[in-house]
Parts: structure tokens; sequence; C-alpha cells
């Protein structure tokens, strides 16, 4: 008999900066808003976390660096704790922002709340190994890349992310991404994600390279590509039986808003899994506003704001939606099958 398994998705959670300042001031939950609920039902829940957590180390200096993200560890792990989060990826270019002792920092105080995380290491190996998530009694593997921040790149011997140009014909970033699957297959998982921290702020779309990155991800077996980085949300493609959330936007932070691009606007996705084979089905995307460092769902005018320019970014994809309630959904057709392939 087929269930479904529920997996819920964020996308930049920064807990640093005037964030932190104002959890002196209130509850640890309080930065997840009327979604708190929410994200507490889902059988997983994957955020990308935007900044370290500890309370350690200097301001990277080495290279110019305008903005440094840290949170207080006391507080930030009971909020992730709280809203259930079973993975946070640190593949991005916040997680040396107070230097390795930070970064350390940050893989200690997840690994004991019994958070899992892909992305960054005390070593490339590291951080390139995957993390495993239970979904039901499905498994999960998350393995979790970016292309921003060279200089955070992990090596042999030293601490840092897992670096890799978004470039399907770069033979080191063929390498490590295959290196890095091996190891998630390894696990035999039911799903495989890629949690990717691609590309610059505040642009509206991913280059083709992206797409082209993302379809040669599928094809050597990835399931869903959870994307973030640009800061505010984009389109959505189904490519193969899988869902390719280019950029899931902002979920939690202190940030000033473009009043055009609405940097303070995106969703709360999810996707429903089927089990015991473990594909995704339906995408489910429910409209958030962040307010004065909190996320909460979005009113009805925002709520409509967004639900028609997702649909607008995905329409070159060939995506459509449904709507249900406040959210948007599509049914996810095909069934990727897992196996690796050299296609791109």
């Amino acid at each position: 008999m087929t269930r479904y398994r529920r997996l819920g998705l964020t996308g930049d959670v920064m807990l640093g900066r005037k964030v932190n300042e104002r959890q002196r001031r209130r509850d640890a939950t309080a930065v997840w808003g009327d979604t708190l609920e929410q994200l507490r039902s889902f059988d997983a829940l994957c955020i990308n976390l935007e900044c370290c957590l500890s309370g350690r180390g200097t301001r990277w200096t080495r290279t110019r660096r305008p903005f440094h993200f840290r949170a207080d560890p006391d507080w930030a792990v009971r909020a992730l704790e709280a809203a259930g989060v079973d993975y946070a990826c640190l593949a991005n270019n916040h997680v040396l922002d107070f230097e390795e002792p930070a970064l350390r920092d940050t893989l200690d105080a997840l690994d004991a709340a019994g958070i899992r995380h892909s992305g960054a290491g005390r070593t490339r190996s590291g951080a390139l190994d995957p993390a495993t998530v239970s979904l039901g009694e499905l498994t999960v593997a998350v393995v979790a890349f970016t292309d921003n921040t060279p200089e955070y790149a992990a090596d042999e011997d030293s601490p840092g992310t897992a670096r890799v140009e978004i470039d399907v014909d770069d033979e080191r970033t063929r390498r490590l991404v295959t290196e890095s699957l091996d190891r998630a297959r390894a696990a035999d998982p039911d799903l495989i994600v890629a949690s990717l921290h691609w590309g610059p702020n505040m642009v509206e779309g991913p280059p083709e390279p992206f797409r082209e990155f993302g379809r040669w991800l599928v094809n050597r077996g990835v399931d869903l590509i959870h994307g973030h980085s640009a800061h505010v949300f984009h389109g959505v493609e189904l490519y193969d039986g899988a869902p390719i959330i280019y950029d899931a936007g902002d979920f939690v932070d202190d940030y000033a808003v473009d009043r055009t691009l609405r940097n303070d606007r995106s969703f709360l996705f999810e996707v429903l899994v089927d089990s015991p084979e473990g594909n995704p089905r339906e995408l489910r995307l429910e409209p958030i506003e962040i307010e004065n460092c909190t996320v909460n769902r979005a009113d009805d005018e925002t709520a409509d704001w967004s639900r028609e320019r997702m649909r607008d970014l995905s329409a070159p994809f060939g995506t459509t939606f449904d709507r249900d309630g406040d959210a948007l959904v599509t049914a996810v057709d095909g069934d990727a099958s897992g196996e690796p392939s050299d296609g791109t």
C-alpha cells in the first residue's frame, strides 16, 4: 500500500546579527512566527543555515567580506530543535565568517543536537560526506555544494565548504560531485537530495549553466534539488521525475528589502514522497513573508503577489500550478531511476 511522507524545505535561515540581538528579548521559537506548527508537522525538515553557531572566533579579514553572520548557539539550537529541523546545509558563504573556530563550534553544536548536516567539514573529505535523514520509514541522503566564496573551500587538512564550479564540463567538479554521490548511494537511500548554494545575490532566475548542472545531477541519480543563495525565489522545473527548486529564497533574516525583487517574500516548500518507492509525487508551496526578524504566513495581498510571480518564473520551464487554499500545488510525473548516467 502506498503511503506518503512530507519533506519540508526552506530557503536561507540567517540567525545572526539583528536576529541574534532580538532573541535576547524573546523566546527562541519567535523567529518561526505562525509557521512553527507546520514546520513541526513535517516528517523531515531541511534548511540552509546561513550563519555560524558560535560565541568564538574573529571576523574573517583575509579577504574582503562585507557581512559576518554569527548566532549564539544556546538559543539558535533551541530554535532549530523546536522547529524540528532535521538537516542543515552548511555549503554556503557564511560558515567561515568567524574563521575556523566558529565553524568547528557549528559542527559540534549541530552534532550535539542530532541535526544532520553536509556541505562543510573539518576537511574536504568531511565536507563531501552526505547526511542521512529519516523520512518516516524512508532514508534520505543529502549532499551539498556551493560555488560561492572560493576562500572558504575546505582542503585536505583545513575546514571549509564543499566548493565546486557550476559547470558540468569542469573535471574537478565532476570528480568531487561524483565522489559525494557515490558515498550517498553507499547508504542505500530511498531519496537523494542535492542542496546547492549557488549563484549571486538578487538575480531573478538561473542562468543556463545552472539548468545544465541541475539536469546533470538528476541524470546522476539525484531525486530533488534544493537551491538557494539569491535571496529571492526562482521558478521550479520538473525534470525526469525530479523537482528542481532553483532558489527557495529567504526564510529568516534581518536583510534590507528590495521593493522590486521582494527578498522578504518566498514560500515554505513541501515535497510529498511516496513510500516505499521513495519518489517525489507532489510539490506544495505555502507563501510566507519575513518581517521584524520573524517569518509568518503571507497575508492575502502578499500571497497573491508571490503566487503570480512563481507562476511567471516557472512558466518558461513548462511548470504549471493549481491552487489549493493559499498554496500552489503541482504534480511531479515520471520516475527518476536513481541510477548514475553520463548524460547531461
